[in-house]
């Protein structure tokens, strides 16, 4: 019970305990008077019996003494009234059964004890005693009228009781409000949700408490955001090359061995490989900051690039050399690029050396490779193009390592993908995510299939890029959504799924009244998850916090795909608070083998635990990786160890 309802049952209670003596002491004071005015009532009937009756009591006519006792018995006062002669001869009696009316509660009679007054008086005539007259109230009538009057006061002490208790209640509701507000913040803070009070209540000890609780959520979130930007210098200090802000040779390696050799949802792609040709002759020719500076634009535009690819990943490895690995572009969007990094690079170049009359020192190789392509063999591939380059004096050369883009680049694979995602035919394969402790499966990542046209399961590299083109996303997700919940629904022993969801769909402005529609009356709650990538999330947090709110309050789950990559770190986690994390597999790779990487893991694990929310690690493929990362706190494992792809409906 609230604290304002127990004050509330607490001021009711003294109410009642009030009532309850006031109509006893009521009743006690009511019925001391009342046997004193029938006493008195009994008298003065007696007398003025006596006086008017004392002629026809001298000469016993019985006709008339019963005329005039019955005019005053039938008034229902009376109990008994008798007339007798002077030997006690009874002369008339008049008698009423001494029952009380139903009316009177049987509790009251008992409660209110008390003997009827009888009075007994000598009646005269002409000096001489010639008879009594006795007269008794009659008991009923003064339990009648003691109740009437209980009554009465009861009804109308309840109704001014129930009017205090209203006001009462509304005014400590108004004094109390304060309280709900700190509820409201402690029941935050203990679900790692830190909220400040920005209006102080009036009351002085209210008022307080409030600004001790925002000092201490204060102190807890510097806490917390003084851990985050620690980790963060860790992961640029670690991950990030100093001058560019782009990925350092090891994390680029690392993204790209996790992306290219250990595939199990990856297509063919292309690589970009950007060489500045003789950078120490630049260093001489511009000055160290000049040619940092012109160093700095080139990565700029190169990232910029980047972003309009999803999953691209940007890195340098060297001094001179840059590179973007984006997924499965066709052969005219890889010309066309080419050639809008050369234009941007000549301008730059010219602008830090307007002087300069050769040909830029810059050299793009682009390679465009199979879904069979190692990164040893894309990067050395890369490498022996920009010699070719360099040594033909050539700003830029293609390399082809597999002829699987022809296919996707065709007007009959692009009408191919479509029909397929218009007529939903699309399928599942999936990984697990296994307890680090027990073994035992958390659940089940969805992998999202079409067939090609030779009816072979195509992975979704190969067509997501043909599906944004189209428009086609949402319509993807929400063919993909639709058989999870139904596969769920009929299976009820299936383990969790997993799913992902662009935020193209999210943003949709009519998908959460969609996937409500879909899941109701579904047997889903606690057994579905959706993921979201981190990029994505942070690209509109709020967006992605409502939608995780909407999804908690329907029995779903959800996770941030791909967290720890990103360069605008992860204190999004307090404001969408999601139910768990995947840690991105290139950080997993040199997890046995290099301390820097597992104190950075650790440090991921240690801030998201800070919030309760449990880590999950992407892309493991050896056991000691797994002891590896159960050390550092990692709750569940997923990747090639724990099996290939598996189609669902096998299941």
């Amino acid at each position: 019970m609230s604290l304002l309802n127990q004050i509330i049952a607490a001021v009711f209670a003294v109410l009642i305990g009030l009532v309850s003596g006031t109509i006893y002491i009521m009743s006690d004071s009511s019925k001391s008077m009342l046997t004193s005015q029938l006493q008195s009532h009994s008298k003065d009937t007696a007398t003025n019996l006596g006086m008017h009756m004392a002629p026809f009591i001298a000469a016993q006519d019985s006709a008339a003494i019963e005329t005039i006792v019955n005019a005053i018995f039938d008034s229902g006062y009376y109990e008994k009234i008798q007339v007798t002669n002077f030997d006690n001869e009874d002369l008339f009696t008049a008698l009423r059964s001494p029952e009380i009316s139903d009316e009177v509660p049987r509790w009251f009679i008992k409660l209110i004890a008390f003997d009827t007054p009888n009075f007994k008086r000598a009646v005269t005539h002409s000096w001489s005693k010639v008879g009594f007259v006795e007269v008794k109230t009659r008991a009923g009538y003064a339990y009648e009228e003691l109740w009437k009057g209980t009554q009465t006061t009861l009804i109308w002490f309840i109704s001014l009781s129930l009017i205090s208790v209203l006001f009462i209640s509304s005014l400590l509701r108004l004094i109390l409000r304060p309280l709900k507000s700190i509820e409201a913040q402690a029941i935050a803070l203990s679900n790692k949700e830190y909220i400040e009070e920005t209006k102080l209540p009036k009351t002085k000890e209210l008022r307080s408490v409030v600004i001790t609780m925002n000092s201490m959520i204060a102190r807890v979130r510097t806490m917390f955001n003084e851990q985050s930007n620690n980790i963060e210098e860790l992961r640029r200090t670690a991950y990030l090359d100093d001058l560019t802000g782009l990925a350092n040779s090891r994390s680029t390696l690392a993204q790209l061995s996790d992306k290219l050799d250990n595939r199990d949802d990856e297509g063919p792609c292309t690589l970009y490989y950007v060489h500045i040709a003789n950078l120490n002759a630049l260093n001489e020719k511009l000055g160290q900051e000049n040619a940092n500076n012109l160093i700095k634009q080139l990565a700029e535009k190169l990232n910029t690039l980047g972003d309009t690819h999803t999953g691209a990943i940007a890195g340098r490895l060297s001094g001179s050399d840059m590179l973007l690995l984006i997924p499965q572009p066709d052969s005219d969007t890889v010309a066309r690029e080419v050639n809008s990094l050369l234009d941007a690079y000549t301008i730059t170049f010219n602008f830090f050396n307007p002087d300069a009359a050769t040909q830029i020192p810059v050299h793009i190789a682009a390679i465009l490779a199979g879904d069979d392509i190692s990164s040893a063999q894309i990067l050395s591939t890369a490498r022996i193009a920009i010699d070719e380059a360099i040594g033909a004096k050539q700003a830029s050369i293609y390399k082809t390592l597999s002829d699987t883009d022809l296919q996707t680049s065709s007007s009959d694979w692009s009408a191919h993908v479509a029909d397929a995602v218009n007529q939903k035919k699309v399928f599942f394969q999936y990984q697990t995510l296994v307890d680090s402790q027990n073994s035992k499966v958390v659940h089940k990542e969805l992998l999202v299939r079409i067939l090609n046209q030779t009816g072979e399961p195509c992975a979704a590299a190969k067509f997501i890029r043909i599906v944004q083109q189209l428009g086609l996303i949402e319509a993807l997700d929400k063919a993909a959504l639709e058989q999870a919940v139904s596969y769920l629904d009929s299976h009820n022993d299936s383990e969790p799924l997993a799913i992902n969801v662009s935020l193209q769909s999210l943003e949709d402005g009519n998908f959460d009244q969609w996937l409500m529609h879909t899941i109701a009356d579904k047997a889903i709650q606690g057994r579905l998850n959706i993921e979201i990538n981190e990029s994505s999330v942070l690209n509109n947090v709020s967006r992605i916090a409502s939608f995780r709110q909407l999804l908690t309050k329907n029995g779903i789950g959800f996770g941030v795909d791909n967290f720890g990559v990103h360069p605008s770190g992860f204190s999004y986690l307090y404001q969408v608070h999601p139910d768990y994390i995947k840690i991105d597999g290139s950080l997993c790779q040199q997890i046995t083998s290099n301390a820097e990487d597992r104190f950075f893991m650790g440090s991921l694990v240690t801030v998201a635990k800070s919030l309760s929310i449990p880590s999950y690690a992407q892309r493991v493929e050896q056991s000691e990786q797994i002891e590896q990362l159960r050390i550092l706190g990692i709750v569940a494992t997923q990747g090639f160890i724990h099996g290939i792809p598996e189609n669902l409906n096998n299941q």
